[in-house]
């Protein structure tokens, strides 16, 4: 089962963002925040990486092609939270009838779709 397939899992089975005033909360399971830092600290070796070849005069096209790679990682970090945030959060307070979240959801995919 690949990574993306049993986050799904996890992200159904007990996920879901708890909003208490203006205090914002996510609760992901121990292995899907298992899973999700140890994308990023992959991510955090190759910004190193990346960095010790500018240091090392690498060729550019070289480097570009890590940071493309690095950027295609992190996006698909973001990708497994909005979607698993559309499938829990989002579904619960639409169901709570705060519509507003919907305004909420369409910034932030904005925000990703900049990159």
């Amino acid at each position: 089962m690949s990574f993306e397939q049993e986050f799904e899992e996890e992200m159904n089975d007990d996920s879901c963002c708890v909003t208490s005033g203006s205090h914002r909360k996510s609760h992901h399971s121990d292995k899907v925040k298992s899973n999700l830092v140890t994308r990023l600290n992959r991510i955090e070796g190759q910004i190193r990486g990346i960095k010790g070849m500018i240091e090392k005069d690498a060729y550019c096209d070289d480097v570009i092609t890590q940071i493309s790679a690095t950027q295609s990682a992190l996006n698909s970090v973001a990708k497994l939270l909005l979607e698993g945030h559309l499938k829990t959060c989002v579904i619960d307070r639409i169901q709570e009838g705060d519509h507003e979240v919907l305004d909420e959801v369409l910034v932030t995919i904005q925000k990703l779709m900049k990159k």
